[in-house]
């Protein structure tokens, strides 16, 4: 029995190659479109995954504003966050937040789904996301992903 080829291979951090995503969120529903996204940028899709290395691919996500919510999310649903002063605790549906700035609604999905530490911060900084279809990383050359049914 050959005892090398049992040997499991870490990804190091200069052995990683990084592609660029676009995804196109029209009519996508939220949850299912961060998992998927998550699951790219944590690089989770690639046979070298290792948990400690920011591995993963950088995804663009296009038509923010058209991004779809089952049942009554979108009555009911509701951000709470604290400013950090007495009596500082503010409240914001996710109607508002989708007309005050529909990428934020993405952002704070996927980013929920992330470790919550160092490697996950770094990690979130490989998501773009745009409201219109227009972005500034065509020198990238980023494949489009299709998602027709997540």
């Amino acid at each position: 029995m050959d005892f090398l080829s049992l040997k499991t291979i870490s990804a190091k951090k200069n052995t990683v190659v990084k592609s660029w995503i676009i995804i196109d969120a029209t009519n996508q529903i939220l949850g299912r479109l961060s998992t998927k996204i998550s699951c790219i940028i944590m690089g989770k899709h690639k046979p070298f995954f290792s948990p400690h290395i920011n591995c993963g691919d950088h995804v663009i996500v296009i038509n923010s504003n058209k991004i779809k919510l089952t049942g009554k999310k979108w009555n009911n649903k509701k951000y709470i966050y604290h400013t950090g002063y007495p009596g500082g605790q503010k409240i914001i549906s996710i109607q508002n937040l989708l007309n005050k700035d529909s990428r934020k609604i993405i952002y704070k999905s996927v980013k929920g789904m992330l470790p919550k530490n160092r490697l996950g911060r770094l990690i979130i900084r490989n998501l773009h996301v745009y409201k219109k279809s227009e972005h500034q990383h065509q020198a990238q050359k980023p494949v489009l992903l299709k998602l027709q049914n997540l």
